[in-house]
């Protein structure tokens, strides 16, 4: 293996240092007698003894070794896992991993002349490290952020868990009592206190921990990509999932069914909802935590949702109906709910009462009466459907139509002077009727209560500060449903990465959409046939634009790549 070597100039920092004016010959000598006694660098001990910053040394150290510098702030959300360096040899060599390329892996280094860490590191990683400068106090306070070094920390409890012989039979009894003193103990508290605010600190909007057989995989969930983090020894695994039960006040020795709770919460200054669901494995159980963030602003904006002004416009018509059905379609995850929650932030006044039935409540609307189901005691979305209308409601809003008679209910409601806005689980949005109707709904029916269908996915949106130009693909040309033609030459964008977005080009999501709003040749055609490719060809004969047209258009205008838009609507180039 070649040594590892770092350019040094000629020119001697302290030289370079009183140069430019930031410490005296008077300090310098100071420091360097200090420095028979200590063995410290030079620059470490100005710093100690106040004459000098380190960001002050930071940028003479950069200029003198043709070092780049690299700031706290451009630290990854979520660094690394490099399960071969420990959070402890980080500590003592003074630095911290903060991105994996082809090329290496990039360090944040404090002292890049110790050529002995840097030779360490390559050996345990086999990654060829690329040096960038930082501040001991940044590269300290990252190590805390991600890895941990207080009592409270992660870092230091998951290393004080792997110590001591008997640890795992501790962690592993049958004992429902035994599992609660687990779970109540200061340790295992802190643990998965600090999981659930370092992945609200991420934007993260799940937690999964799963037991696997030789270890406990810890993973969340950012713009929809799930990420390892660093977790607890495999030995801890019913310590943190028994913890996680009992703060969603689940029976924690029952471990044979799955379960469905929840958890309310502060953290980092949030409100914040958890929805808890365990489900019964091979090796244990494994957790999911749905994050949940109450008072978002966020919902009651159809703009930041990814909606173009043509189609806000489309949407407040829709939304200002006084009866009938409106539907979001799409797959779990597409963001329904969401959109959902939007249209009614738009009608939500004094003048309007909002009634809606949930499962669950995913977040606290206020104004709005919100229902939560329960099937355990009959309160299904068909009984409570039925017991809404009865309440006057003006605008309903139902979670899911999921069988014929909530259907039928919902349709009953819209046909005498109800709004009804709900969500169905189909492709597109003209295969929402041909779905309703294979459920058993008749045809006649659905033509003179059905208002409008629309169908969405999420795609990740293209991080600003690193995105580049480049060509649209000929082989795209073909996947074009646009009326228009496309230039055989067309600008657009694709993902490149940079610290502030994690290396992976992309950061939040918004949504493509496709809106298809029922006229009297749709509602006449959906009473003679229930095709679906008849009826998209009517719906975007008058006008409407399919998911992939408004994806092409989002690409065009660069707000997210071409591949985004192509897997979600299941197309490759």
């Amino acid at each position: 293996m070649n040594a590892i070597s770092i350019p040094v100039e000629h020119q001697l920092l302290g030289e370079l240092l009183l140069r430019s004016g930031k410490v005296s010959a008077e300090d310098i000598e100071r420091a360097l007698e200090l420095q028979k006694t200590t063995q410290d660098r030079l620059g470490k001990l100005l710093v100690d003894l106040g004459m000098l910053t380190e960001h002050d040394l930071l940028e003479a150290m950069s200029g003198q070794l043709h070092i780049p510098k690299i700031e706290s702030s451009e630290f990854p959300e979520l660094p690394p896992e490099i399960k071969t360096l420990s959070p402890r040899f980080m500590r003592a060599g003074k630095f911290f991993p903060f991105d994996q390329r082809d090329s290496g892996l990039c360090i944040a280094f404090a002292d890049p002349l110790d050529h002995e860490t840097l030779e360490s590191i390559q050996l345990v990683t086999n990654q060829k490290p690329i040096v960038y400068l930082a501040t001991e106090t940044d590269i300290r306070n990252a190590i805390e952020k991600f890895y941990g070094v207080g009592t409270s920390s992660l870092g230091r409890l998951v290393e004080s868990f792997g110590q001591g012989e008997g640890e795992e039979g501790v962690f592993t009894g049958e004992d429902a009592e035994h599992l609660r003193d687990l779970a109540l103990e200061a340790p295992v508290i802190r643990l998965v206190n600090l999981l659930i605010s370092r992945a609200v600190e991420n934007r993260a909007s799940d937690i999964h921990i799963e037991p696997m057989e030789r270890e406990l995989r810890v993973r969340f969930r950012v713009d929809g990509v799930l990420y390892p983090v660093e977790a607890p020894p495999r030995q801890m695994a019913s310590a943190v999932i028994s913890r996680v039960k009992l703060m969603a006040k689940l029976n924690i020795a029952e471990r044979r069914l799955p379960q469905d709770g929840s958890i309310r919460l502060k953290v980092i200054g949030k409100d914040i909802d958890l929805r808890v669901s365990t489900l019964p494995t091979m090796y244990g159980e494994s957790v999911v935590m749905r994050i949940l963030a109450r008072n978002d602003t966020r919902l009651t904006d159809l703009e930041k949702l990814g909606f173009a002004p043509e189609m806000l416009v489309r949407m407040r018509k829709i939304t200002s109906r006084p009866h009938g059905i409106f539907l979001v379609t799409g797959p779990t995850g597409s963001g329904k709910s969401t959109t959902l929650y939007g249209a009614l932030g738009q009608i939500n006044q004094t003048d309007k009462k909002i009634l809606t039935l949930e499962d669950p409540i995913e977040y606290e609307n206020p104004g709005v009466n919100q229902v939560q189901v329960n099937p355990q005691i009959g309160l299904t979305f068909a009984a409570g459907l039925r017991h809404i209308v009865r309440q006057d409601p003006d605008v309903i809003m139902v979670g899911e139509i999921r069988d014929l008679e909530t259907a039928e209910i919902a349709i009953r409601a819209a046909l005498t002077g109800h709004l009804v806005f709900s969500t169905l689980h189909t492709n597109d949005a003209p295969s929402a009727i041909t779905r309703l109707i294979d459920m058993g709904v008749p045809a006649y029916l659905l033509s003179s209560s059905l208002i409008a269908v629309l169908a969405q996915r999420l795609v990740r949106v293209l991080c600003p500060n690193c995105k580049e130009s480049t060509e649209l693909p000929a082989a795209a040309l073909a996947l074009n449903e646009s009326k228009n033609p496309l230039p055989e030459k067309m600008t657009t964008y694709r993902a490149v990465g940079c610290p502030a977005c994690r290396q992976i080009g992309f950061r939040d999501r918004v949504g493509i959409f496709e809106l298809m709003e029922l006229n009297d040749e749709l509602q006449r055609e959906i009473v003679r046939t229930s095709e679906s490719n008849t009826l998209r060809e009517i719906a975007r004969k008058n006008g409407m634009k399919t998911l992939r047209e408004d994806g092409f258009e989002k690409v065009f205008t660069g707000v997210t790549a071409l591949e985004e838009v192509l897997r979600v609507t299941q197309e490759t180039v």
